[in-house]
Formats: C-alpha cells, sequence, structure tokens
C-alpha cells in the first residue's frame, strides 16, 4: 500500500478487535500476566479504542502492571524485509511500584500512563511501527516527564512470556514494556545498541519496574 493510500486510510478508519479477539486477548493477559481488576477505559476513539488493563500488585509480583489494550488491532508499517518475523500487531507493557498513585491525575504519577497512550499511537500518527530497541522521546529537547523524576525517553523491550499471542485472523501480537530511560543512557545507546545498554544495568533495574530515582547507568 502506497504512503498516500495508508495515510488516507488512517485518517478515515478505526481499527478494532472483534469481540472474539478481545475474549482471546483478556485470556492470554490472565494466563500470562495475571488477573486485572480495573482498567482505564478509553471514553472517544478516532482511530484505536485503547484501554490499558491494571493488573494490582500481588505475592509473587509486588508491582503493578499496566497493559494496553487496543494497540494490536492496527497493523504497523514495519520494513520490507522484517515481514517474516510478524512484527506488525504489538500492545504495550508498564511497570509501576506498589506506592504508586495510579488514579492520581497529577503529572508526576501520571505521565507513565500518559506515555502508554502516545506510544501506542504513534505508528498510527506517524505511519511506522515500533520494536524491540527503539526509543520514544519525550519532546525535541529530551524534557523530564514530571518534576521529580529526570527520566525522559522510552526504550522497548521484548516481554518473554510461555507463549506467544496469536489472534484468530489478525496473527501474532508482540508485547513491548516501556523501560524509562536517562539522557546520557540514550546517548549510550546512540553509540553502541539497545543490549550493549541493558548490559550495563543491574538486576534490580532490569525487572523494568519504574524508579524515578534509580542510578543513571549512562554516567
Amino acid at each position: 500500500m502506497g504512503l498516500l493510500n495508508r495515510k488516507k486510510k488512517q485518517k478515515n478508519s478505526i481499527f478494532l478487535y472483534s469481540e472474539e479477539a478481545l475474549n482471546q486477548y483478556e485470556e492470554y493477559i490472565m494466563e500470562q500476566f495475571g488477573e486485572y481488576e480495573s482498567a482505564f477505559h478509553e471514553l472517544v476513539s478516532l482511530d484505536i479504542h485503547l484501554d490499558i488493563l491494571i493488573i494490582p500488585p500481588t505475592e509473587e509480583h509486588n508491582y503493578y502492571q499496566l497493559i494496553t489494550m487496543g494497540m494490536g488491532a492496527y497493523s504497523m508499517n514495519t520494513p520490507r524485509e522484517l515481514k517474516d518475523q510478524e512484527l506488525e500487531r504489538a500492545e504495550l507493557v508498564l511497570c509501576l511500584p506498589p506506592t504508586w498513585n495510579i488514579q492520581s491525575s497529577k503529572e508526576e504519577d501520571y505521565w507513565p500512563i500518559r506515555q502508554l497512550k502516545s506510544i501506542a499511537r504513534l505508528p498510527i500518527y506517524n505511519d511506522t511501527w515500533l520494536g524491540y530497541g527503539h526509543t520514544i522521546s519525550s519532546d525535541e529537547d529530551n524534557s523530564p516527564y514530571a518534576s521529580d523524576t529526570k527520566f525522559c525517553i522510552m526504550l522497548l523491550v521484548d516481554v518473554n512470556k510461555d507463549r506467544d499471542l496469536r489472534i484468530d485472523g489478525m496473527g501474532k501480537i508482540n508485547f513491548y514494556q516501556l523501560f524509562p530511560l536517562y539522557k546520557e543512557e540514550l546517548e549510550y545507546k546512540f553509540h553502541h545498541d539497545a543490549d550493549s545498554l541493558l548490559e550495563l544495568f543491574d538486576e534490580e533495574a532490569l525487572s523494568g519496574v519504574i524508579d524515578n530515582q534509580r542510578k543513571n547507568f549512562g554516567i
């Protein structure tokens, strides 16, 4: 499909999971991540219907898991040479500590949710794709997300689960965790690669649970 036709399709279409696909998706989430008790439901949807499922902390996983539901209904514009890897569809995961006030609208609390919502739509707005190792900056100046942190970039890393999610008629849905970075860590990645950057991190940092004050491994 040509670029002009793709943009016309994006502008005039809304991409939704079918009821059957939603059932498959929810079943997969409960099996692989845990039971969600609530969700941030989107009231107005112009392109995809994006809800964020909230899996509360448990004894096994003492952190919140926030997972998008709806991004994967859109088939991203992946490079031709990667078509055989089934990277066209994706959903996002983000982990927050148990003390995080996820119901707060203050930017110091809300910025991770804002990032989930904006990044999930980036492939539609920019007619592009997202996958492992991609980084998305807060803005052109890499401004901090909020006043109490210096994080300003999100790195996408793979979420390894026991089995792939394959939705009938759509194919594979890839899951990527949003991993916040400092500006110096982004610079290190530019000079090396995502794998080299992640090798610098200790086990606690690699958990991906957001800690606004974690060590900067790019310094």
